[in-house]
């Protein structure tokens, strides 16, 4: 058989090689007979450019080797995926899952020095600030070594990280580009265009600095989490040295200090830290709360309840989620477009209802160019909860309605099981009626053809909800205790 050789582009061509390999898989071309190139990839295929050959249905494992190795500096990475697509077109479909065998085991070690060069790339780029951008807005640039053709994967994570300012990330091999808006990539870039320090470092030395813990200095850990290649390019290791040499006298000094009890465990210390911001009304604990840092960093901001004083039937949900971090109202997002249908359906003006959360940011983890709910933790629902329990006594509501587990444990201050607790709840000592129901969220979650029933459901739950508040009005059940107010909005 002819032998060939096939040119792709210098760095990660997966778009070349998907194109090649199918050509190949076309005109049945074994790994023997190919000799893959990097360099000018203007004429793949002289003789068959005139039709685009057939995508290949591959194993999902196959494809989840192909697309980390491509980035790989191995030189002969393109005939290793080669070998291992042409053993699965001839029927061995499960390859890809055979960990012993050497072809796979090669290309998973080749994958998993890929995923760790991204996670290092991630943790060790530093940005510098480099003057202003476009619109005055302000520049920043970077130079990070990495050893391998990432750029373009971890390019994006940079772009929904620092999405405020214009910067540019360069290293040996190519560069990108972030103007705000939009994703370029360039030439390779030098180590001398980017500054050498800015005044942001010292602070951020000083803060590596404050959190270093002498008692624990394990130099094998330290290298093996920040190994030293990284260490020219990163500001805070300038203070390593000094640290590590200090670290016997911190922590003897540490030994010899008398323990002090943190605040939690004085109540005294903990109910003065308390009343200290103390507020006396629901703008001034809003106020508050919109001043204070998310306990997961990332939220645009602080997520407030919305609806008057005094409202009959208040709902809490879990947290914000991303439309409503960007457009800082709660339940705007799709689950909140469900809940304000339901509540049309069942007989509920959304505009006389309160509406909050249980934590007031959003918390989340980035996928590409997409921001994804993260579900907040036990400690950082109780975090919250002092807020959460002050707005409810400003508000004074009937009943307060749950709105899924996060909301449920809150309120009652303990896990709670959805499915069985549905319904009319306790939460303990509190001046209102509880009720526990779904979060809309989960019905969005569900298959279409459990989704009808589960909306019924939920409506029956927001009626039920609705019921118990007219009943308690008609009553006249006194307000819960609280200070005494003109009604307004909440801010």
């Amino acid at each position: 058989m002819r032998a060939r050789t096939i040119r792709l582009r210098p760095g990660a061509d997966l778009g070349g090689f998907r194109a090649a390999i199918r050509h190949l898989a076309q005109a049945n071309v074994p790994p023997e007979a190919v000799t893959w190139v990097e360099g000018d990839a203007a004429s793949l295929f002289p003789e068959e450019a005139s039709a685009a050959a057939p995508a290949l249905a591959l194993p999902r494992a196959v494809a989840a080797l192909v697309s980390p190795v491509v980035m790989h500096r191995d030189p002969e990475r393109y005939g290793l995926l080669h070998r291992l697509v042409w053993r699965v077109l001839q029927g061995e479909r499960h390859l890809a899952e055979v960990a012993s065998d050497p072809l796979v085991h090669r290309l998973s070690l080749m994958r998993k020095a890929v995923g760790r060069d991204l996670h290092k790339m991630h943790a060790f780029l530093r940005f510098r600030r480099a003057g202003a951008g476009e619109g005055g807005r302000e520049r920043f640039a970077a130079w990070f070594e990495p050893e391998h053709h990432i750029l373009a994967e971890a390019a994006p994570f940079f772009a929904a990280r620092f999405p405020s300012f214009d910067w540019s990330i360069l290293t040996p091999d190519g560069s990108a580009h972030w103007d705000g808006s939009s994703l370029s990539f360039g030439p390779p870039g030098r180590r001398e265009d980017v500054p050498e320090v800015d005044a942001f470092e010292a602070g951020w030395t000083d803060y590596y600095s404050s959190t270093f813990n002498p008692a624990r200095t394990n130099l094998a850990a330290m290298r093996a989490e920040m190994p030293k290649k990284y260490w020219h390019n990163l500001p805070e290791t300038a203070a390593i040295p000094g640290l590590v040499r200090e670290a016997g006298r911190r922590v003897g000094q540490m030994i010899a200090r008398a323990p002090e009890p943190p605040v939690k465990r004085v109540p005294a210390r903990a109910l003065a830290a308390m009343a200290a911001q103390e507020p006396a009304s629901l703008a001034a604990l809003n106020a508050i709360i919109r001043a204070s840092e998310p306990l997961v960093p990332g939220a645009t901001q602080a997520v407030l309840g919305e609806g008057p004083l005094g409202a009959a039937l208040a709902f809490v949900g879990e947290q914000p989620g991303d439309q409503e971090d960007l457009q800082g109202r709660p339940f705007v997002g799709p689950a909140g477009q469900l809940l304000s249908r339901a509540l049309r359906e069942a007989g509920i003006d959304r505009d006389r209802a309160y509406l909050t959360n249980a934590v007031k940011h959003f918390k989340f983890e980035v996928r590409g160019k997409r921001r994804l709910h993260r579900t907040p933790t036990a400690g950082e629902v109780a975090h919250y909860r002092w807020w959460l329990e002050r707005e409810l006594a400003f508000v004074a509501p009937r009943v307060v309605v749950a709105l899924g587990a996060t909301a449920a444990l809150a309120l009652s201050g303990r896990p709670v099981p959805i499915t069985r607790a549905r319904g009319p709840a306790s939460f303990g000592d509190r001046p209102y009626r509880g009720f526990i129901t779904v979060h809309p969220s989960y019905l969005l979650r569900l298959p279409d053809e459990a989704r009808s029933e589960a909306y019924a459901g939920f409506l029956d739950d927001l009626r039920r909800a609705a019921v118990s508040a007219a009943v308690l009005a008609s009553e006249a059940v006194p307000a819960a205790a609280g200070p005494v107010q003109d009604r307004e909005d909440a801010c």
